[in-house]
């Protein structure tokens, strides 16, 4: 038996996944536990794939893990450079106090 065509619903298109949105979430994540150098990447790919979002017009319904995504590689860009920082300062101290002569 095969139901007559109603047409669209009245209440839009379904919502749309973004392609990359687990993808930017997973990185984001593993930016903070695993390895701080992933987290510019996520950050960029997230602020891109919520560009495109915006542009799209379409209700997408992962843009909270797009946003999530990225504002872990927004964290885990401030702790890479804070760490960066501190070894600098700690190597220019060595340095200069010269720790690292006999």
């Amino acid at each position: 038996m095969s139901y007559p065509n109603y047409g669209p619903s009245y209440y839009g298109p379904p919502p749309q996944s973004h392609p990359q949105g687990t993808t930017i979430l997973v990185l984001g994540i593993l930016s903070l536990v695993v390895c701080t150098f992933i987290g510019p990447f996520a950050w960029s790919m997230g602020t891109r794939a919520l560009r495109e979002i915006d542009e799209s017009g379409y209700h997408y319904e992962n843009r909270g893990m797009v946003q999530a995504g990225r504002i872990c590689g927004i964290v885990s860009s401030v702790l890479l450079i804070l760490t960066l920082g501190f070894l600098i300062f700690g190597f220019g101290v060595a340095l200069l106090t010269g720790g690292f002569s006999r």
